[in-house]
């Protein structure tokens, strides 16, 4: 069952690493402040919503959301734990992953921060994401805690 979760927290933190990268060209471009869809002279210029704060934060939320599934799925094989905490680790820490990532490219795109609920469809979204997401990884942390000390 182990081997099972350790396989999906490395898949998924592979997909949201792979978020936080294409954020990062986002993030890039808009440093730059246009997009050229072809190199060349007279190509077509887009320009992308947000600020700099909200595509750094979308780049680095993936990348260190993606980093912490890699970390705990490479130590996942040293905790003692239950096949219910195993479960529930995983599903946290997917949970938490995706959530910051997702509320993360919210912001930059509809303009919110989700640092409270209201002000907006998009603000409310992220919010109740970055929410979920602090409560899920308090719970799957707890659990690796707990399992890395039954080991000792």
């Amino acid at each position: 069952m182990a081997e099972r979760w350790r396989s999906q927290l490395i898949a998924h933190g592979a997909l949201v690493f792979l978020v936080g990268l294409l954020a990062g060209f986002a993030f890039a471009f808009f440093e730059l402040h246009k997009i050229a869809l072809w190199p060349l002279p007279g190509s077509i210029e887009v320009s992308l919503p947000g600020d700099v704060r909200g595509w750094r934060m979308a780049h680095l939320e993936g990348i260190l959301n993606g980093l912490t599934l890699f970390a705990v799925g490479a130590i996942l094989p040293s905790l003692i734990l239950r096949e219910r905490e195993l479960a529930i680790v995983g599903w946290s820490l997917i949970v938490t992953a995706w959530g910051n990532s997702i509320a993360s490219l919210l912001g930059p795109i509809f303009g919110g921060r989700g640092l409270e609920f209201g002000g907006g469809v998009a603000n409310s979204m992220m919010y109740v994401l970055f929410v979920a997401a602090v409560v899920a990884v308090i719970v799957a942390m707890i659990l690796v805690c707990r399992g890395a000390l039954r080991r000792g």
